[in-house]
């Protein structure tokens, strides 16, 4: 194996076939991430999402999905410009994938592609003792990322650097700018028939570490989503109310059994209750 790769993997401490999956697919995000700072793709977009929050300030559960948005909104723009310096990167490790762009079904500003490669050649490549049970001959190991070509105004940025696989630099939403997405995830995603509990860990996470919200990013989301005018004033307080109405309505073990596959230790949640997220709510502080 590539000593780079030996490397970062043996920063993990595996116990199952799911965990090495998601090992392999963390360092996958982060070679992706070095062939688009290599490509440039920095210089236009950044990096926000529960990807970014474990990557760049530790959060403690594995994140599927790489999210991007643009800091100028350009309707014209297409990752597909990206993928040779991209698809040369993730090569020069010795990974076997392809890289393409979602074609799009519906109108949308979000631009998606995928990497793809094959799961069992990818574990006998990462692991000298491969735990190959239950691991289908065609099961495909994937990465989403995709990028908001029109992104919501008021998000602010910041710079931060890696060492591994190689050094590279990565434009990011800064933490406040961050909680306010996540805090637009949590009081307006639709659930539908799943309660998505990784939203409401990752809100847990943010108060843990006393971060603030940008409200005015939190605005134009919110605005976006149509939840209020857009010459209309929100405090901290309007936010606290819809977060706590939102609170009453989920179904808290649903919330759990979403969220177990991607954490070590599934006793935190214990205590998810409406009364437990709407108390610690109170802590919300603006930036």
């Amino acid at each position: 194996m590539n000593s780079i790769l030996t490397q970062m993997i043996r920063n993990y401490e595996v116990h199952n076939i799911n965990e090495r999956k998601n090992s392999i697919k963390e360092v996958m995000q982060e070679i992706v991430l070095c062939g688009l700072a290599r490509a440039g793709f920095f210089e236009k977009a950044a990096f926000y999402g529960g990807t970014a929050l474990r990557i760049f300030y530790g959060l403690d559960r594995f994140s599927e999905d790489l999210d991007f948005s643009l800091m100028t909104a350009d309707p014209d723009f297409h990752l597909s410009g990206y993928f040779p310096v991209l698809e040369k990167e993730i090569a020069s490790y010795g990974l076997n994938v392809t890289v393409s762009e979602k074609e799009k079904t519906v109108d949308s500003a979000v631009r998606s592609a995928f990497l793809k490669g094959n799961t069992k050649e990818h574990i006998l490549l990462f692991y000298a003792d491969p735990d190959l049970g239950g691991v289908a001959g065609n099961e495909v190991i994937k990465i989403k990322f995709e990028v908001d070509t029109m992104p919501p105004d008021g998000a602010t940025y910041e710079h931060k650097f890696r060492l591994l696989p190689a050094p590279y630099g990565v434009t990011l939403y800064d933490l406040p700018s961050l909680f306010a997405g996540k805090l637009h995830a949590v009081i307006c995603r639709s659930w539908k028939n799943r309660v998505k509990g990784r939203d409401l860990y990752d809100y847990l996470f943010y108060l843990s570490h006393h971060a603030k919200v940008n409200l005015l990013h939190l605005k134009a989301r919110l605005t976006e989503s149509g939840l209020c005018e857009k010459n209309e004033k929100i405090t901290i307080e309007d936010v606290k109310g819809l977060l706590c109405r939102r609170f009453e309505t989920i179904d808290y073990e649903q919330a759990k059994e979403d969220v177990r596959p991607f954490i070590k230790d599934p006793t935190s949640l214990n205590l998810w209750s409406a009364e437990f997220f709407e108390q610690l709510t109170e802590q919300l502080q603006p930036v």
